[in-house]
């Protein structure tokens, strides 16, 4: 297998058209706040990942409460790790009200420490009427801009994980989008492709992609017999500039360094192998219940739709 676990250095890829080059692996925010880490783990984690070369950093307001924000920027705020980083975080409301997304913005920018962002999200467009309420008169789209004209954010972009079927009406508004947030799997290629129906999109656009849910939220185990490694490494041979993975220790990331140092793209006869080995799992979408559930959705959306709102 091509992906390398000597000491060689993570590689960098170019975001898109925003002219920066980010690190193959970039540390999933969620996982950060969440209760398996006090928050002194947490900032060594991110250390130890900055320090292994994960320079991109992903995160969102509502993860735990605000508390992965707090965790990051307390670690960013010490000896400089700031500026070593690309930071992005995430918008996550819809409506139709550009002052609401900025004043969570401003929340954001005080938990992370920071007067910037290199890059704020609109999080989790899942829903049929998202790209409506975005683009509304006022809605998110406006709030996105208008941070870029502050100052406040240096690139836009927006994440899902439910149907390419969306992220073609988001891509179709003609909106200066500079980066998008998408799953890229093994199961993936087989079911609602993100990898076949939007990644061609984005090269012609020159939209920077970040994957997520490599492992399907870990359901991809439960359906074939992919290694870690195995699904790691195909997500990072797809064209995309960045996977966002979710971290939670220092044996799972010392596992993902691993993999990702000196990565190379495998041969297409490889990837061939594990989509054979996925084909049958993946045909009705039963291992990637965040495109056939609403068990996925966080709570500003599930208020925004009525859903009941997920204890913590």
């Amino acid at each position: 297998m091509s992906a390398s676990g000597s000491a060689s250095a993570i590689p960098r890829r170019p975001l898109g058209k925003t002219g920066e080059e980010v690190s193959l692996l970039c540390l999933g925010g969620a996982h950060i706040g969440g209760k398996k880490l006090t928050a002194d783990e947490a900032i060594r984690l991110i250390h130890a990942a900055i320090n292994a070369g994960v320079t991109f950093m992903d995160n969102a307001w509502e993860y735990n409460d605000g508390e992965s924000e707090r965790r990051m920027g307390a670690a960013l705020a010490q000896d400089g790790y700031r500026d070593r980083v690309f930071l992005m975080t995430k918008n996550c409301a819809h409506d139709r009200k550009a002052d609401h997304s900025m004043a969570k913005l401003e929340e954001s920018l005080s938990r992370l420490r920071t007067d910037f962002l290199d890059l704020w999200q609109i999080h989790e467009v899942t829903w049929d009427d998202d790209p409506d309420r975005i683009f509304a008169p006022g809605g998110a789209a406006e709030a996105m801009l208008k941070a870029k004209e502050q100052g406040k954010v240096r690139h836009v972009g927006f994440t899902g994980h439910r149907s390419p079927a969306i992220f073609k009406r988001m891509l179709d508004q003609g909106f200066p989008w500079d980066t998008l947030q998408m799953p890229i799997n093994a199961l993936d290629a087989h079911f609602r492709s993100f990898e076949q129906e939007i990644l061609p999109i984005a090269r012609e656009q020159n939209i920077g992609v970040i994957g997520m849910k490599s492992l399907a939220d870990g359901h991809i185990f439960e359906g074939t017999d992919l290694s870690a490694r195995e699904a790691l490494a195909y997500a990072l041979s797809q064209p995309i500039a960045t996977l966002c993975s979710g971290i939670d220790s220092l044996a799972i990331l010392e596992q993902n360094v691993a993999v990702a140092r000196g990565f190379e793209p495998l041969p297409q006869p490889e990837l061939d192998a594990i989509l054979a080995k996925t084909a049958r799992a993946a045909a009705e979408g039963r291992f990637e219940p965040f495109k056939t559930t609403r068990d996925y959705e966080g709570n500003e959306a599930r208020r925004e739709h009525g859903l009941p709102i997920r204890a913590a």
